[in-house]
């Protein structure tokens, strides 16, 4: 079982040996949303199928969502819904990648963790490690599949809502830690949300820090020593990652992780809901 990270020739052992095994593409344009689905259908892993972060891993829809914020989260029940339709089930190894250098698709191993499923990873490198392994490709419309039955669990991951942040702000028992781009932590320009800025006591850890070039996740030793400096002595277990949407900041969590300090907290809501909730108070610098 995978639970973290898996390598393209990991991947490539598992699809050999007929393990029951679903891989997602997760692949996005954060400004340009509308080219999404031409990603899926233009080149993907074969066998993949389409997660879109608009239409499947967050919602506007009234009275389905858990949080507000430009990427909220759906229910736990209406994503395994979907899960089930796309015909996965809680047998399998799930495997998620995009060819954002995992910037998207970490979104959906943190929801299925929040889920209760253990058994997703992220694929190391994305679509880009899976061509130099010499990876089967697809496109062309997705496959049709066979609807199964995926069951909600006990959450894996902790999921923290915008009252609660408010609530420790400024206290020793929080750390957020904002995995935006410096320019945007310091208010410095906003490209995307109303107000620029950042929640007040934040630090700036910009989740691209944790890539190397290829777009892998660096060595647990070089995480380690980097999130130690990061952190100034805090409690690892004190962590409460957030960014502009809920979706980049799970780069952070997941570094965190592979640098051995084990699981921290998601503001899903993240600057978009704070800084458009009336009252809460923004920071620039």
């Amino acid at each position: 079982m995978y639970t973290l990270l898996i390598t393209a020739a990991e991947l490539q052992t598992l699809q050999a040996q007929g393990t029951p095994c679903a891989v997602l593409d997760c692949s996005f344009d954060l400004m340009k949303p509308e080219l999404t689905d031409g990603f899926f259908t233009t080149e993907r892993i074969a066998g993949a199928l389409p997660a879109h972060m608009d239409k499947n891993l967050s919602t506007h829809q009234p009275g389905q969502a858990v949080n507000a914020g430009r990427h909220p989260l759906p229910q736990r029940e209406i994503v395994a819904q979907w899960l089930g339709n796309l015909g996965i089930h809680n047998g399998m190894q799930i495997v998620v990648y995009d060819r954002n250098k995992s910037a998207y698709c970490g979104r959906l191993w943190w929801m299925l963790k929040w889920l209760g499923h253990d058994a997703v990873a992220v694929l190391d490198g994305g679509l880009q490690a899976w061509k130099d392994a010499g990876g089967a490709l697809a496109s062309g419309p997705s496959e049709s599949v066979n609807a199964a039955q995926f069951d909600v669990k006990a959450p894996l991951r902790q999921l923290v809502l915008t009252d609660e942040v408010l609530t420790s702000l400024g206290r020793p028992g929080q750390t957020i830690v904002d995995a935006r781009a410096g320019a945007r932590y310091r208010g410095e320009v906003e490209p995307l949300d109303p107000v620029a800025g950042h929640i007040p006591g934040a630090l700036n850890r910009p989740f691209t820090e944790n890539f190397t070039e290829d777009g892998r996740f660096k060595k647990p030793e070089q995480l380690k020593a980097e999130w130690a400096r990061v952190l100034t002595g805090r409690p690892a277990s004190s962590v409460v990652h957030h960014c502009g949407s809920g979706v980049t900041a799970v780069p952070n969590l997941m570094a965190m992780e592979l640098a051995g300090y084990g699981p921290t907290a998601l503001y899903a809501g993240s600057w978009s809901e704070w800084c458009n909730t009336p009252g809460l108070p923004c920071a620039k610098g």
